[in-house]
């Protein structure tokens, strides 16, 4: 089996800007550069074949490279706890837009449509149940509320195969799809 996702990559510049808030929140398990990324679609656990055939359809979509900052930060809640910490991005409608074309290409293959409301996010941290209501998650929050960078371009689509692991996830890029 192979556990795919569909992302982008921020540019160098963006992720060591996106390294320089990551820190001050004890248990936290900060994404390292090779783990920062955009998600558009995740796909999960696939078979061999359906993986040949996902890598093969994404390579005939057409769309142009998302040009949007960096905008804040948030977190994401499971269970009434903060399970993530993320950097915010800004403008939506293009990230939508590609968002509804993988989608599209994915349930033509057989896969079930996206259930979930697409909020684009750059993950920057996990958390254990441990951190519960650990209050330099909302000081952390509050100090990097004013994140924003220059506009930058997504250039490229990459097919991601997911590998987990007792240190957490590993990401290996498995086809890169240039965008534009």
């Amino acid at each position: 089996m192979h556990r795919l996702f569909v992302a982008l990559r921020p540019p160098p510049a963006i992720r060591g800007l996106l390294a320089s808030v990551q820190g001050g929140v004890r248990h936290a398990r900060w994404q390292d550069d090779d783990q920062i990324h955009l998600t558009v679609r995740y796909i999960g656990e696939v078979e061999r074949p359906l993986a040949e055939d996902v890598a093969i359809a994404l390579g005939h979509i057409h769309a142009a490279a998302p040009v949007i900052a960096l905008a804040g930060v948030g977190a994401f809640h499971k269970l009434r706890r903060v399970d993530a910490l993320w950097a915010g991005v800004a403008p939506h409608q293009a990230l939508a837009a590609l968002h509804k074309k993988v989608d599209q290409t994915l349930v033509r293959l057989g896969l079930d449509p996206e259930r979930r409301a697409y909020l684009p996010h750059i993950t920057l941290a996990r958390l254990p149940r441990s951190a519960g209501g650990d209050p330099a998650i909302e000081q952390w929050r509050a100090r990097h509320a004013g994140l924003a960078s220059q506009a930058f371009a997504l250039d490229a689509l990459i097919l991601y195969e997911s590998h987990l692991g007792r240190a957490g996830a590993r990401y290996e890029p498995m086809a890169r799809y240039p965008l534009g």
